[in-house]
């Protein structure tokens, strides 16, 4: 085992999970409000209503799938489905995520881009993140579709290799060879990945962490009618907001 490769998969993960930890607290003590998505639906929103649903929905489903084949040892698995049927299922849905999830960035980039006010409020840093996560995007797509075999020729399997090793750097004993093993497909993909995770608590993607999931299950809000419940105004009385108590004390003082 090389000095690079303890460097890269032994050394560099707990780096970024520090920059990730760190960054994130400075960012909600030190700028909370600027914890936003900086949303610009007021100035463009035919293509926003596309585009966001398929990106966000489509990078659910992505990361929900990594997380399954990164977690879930392959043992476990195999007592369920054949590594077959797992493969066609993982790829398929993989696949038809990967490209929603591409198309809506793809769409949320054309937008700002071609939308004046939008690609004006648009930072460096924004430019930045955008470069960032779609090459991510692409070299997960292009390790899903090309990174089943090493430069040898040989069967290659991540929930071996890249599997092994994400479990390992959970208990503090990384597996670096493991990682090593892989195909340069899913190196260069995790790397990015890294860059990515890096960037989130500086750039816009810091709001994943504030995802209003209640929303999900607070009760319904009621609205009803203010004449529902508000006695009729006089005729030929100005409707509007009526002083608090007066009527109470005009009776009284009959």
């Amino acid at each position: 085992m090389n000095a690079l490769d303890i460097m890269l998969w032994g050394v560099l993960p707990y780096l970024v999970a520090l920059i990730l930890i760190a960054g994130t607290w400075w960012r909600y003590k030190y700028d909370q409000f600027g914890w936003t998505t900086r949303s610009s639906q007021l100035y463009e929103s035919r293509l926003l209503r596309i585009a966001s649903p398929l990106f966000h929905y489509g990078l659910f489903v992505v990361l929900m799938g990594h997380l399954m084949g990164l977690l879930i040892p392959k043992s476990w698995t195999d007592l369920v489905v054949s590594q077959e049927m797992y493969h066609a299922v993982a790829l398929g849905a993989g696949s038809v995520a990967g490209a929603a999830t591409l198309v809506g960035i793809a769409l949320l980039i054309y937008r700002r881009r071609t939308t004046g006010p939008v690609f004006l409020a648009t930072t460096r840093n924004d430019k930045l993140m955008y470069v960032i996560l779609v090459g991510a995007i692409v070299l997960g797509i292009v390790a899903t579709l090309t990174g089943d075999h090493t430069a040898t020729g040989e069967h290659h399997n991540y929930r071996e290799t890249v599997s092994i090793w994400f479990r390992s750097l959970l208990i503090f004993q990384p597996d670096t060879a493991a990682m090593a093993a892989s195909t340069w497909q899913f190196k260069v993909h995790v790397l990015m990945g890294f860059a990515l995770i890096a960037l989130m608590p500086f750039s816009r993607l810091v709001h994943a962490f504030t995802v209003p999931l209640h929303y999900l299950f607070r009760p319904y809000v009621v609205y009803r009618s203010r004449d529902a419940v508000a006695p009729t105004p006089a005729r030929g009385r100005v409707r509007g907001w009526d002083p608090i108590g007066t009527q109470d004390r005009d009776r009284k003082g009959r």
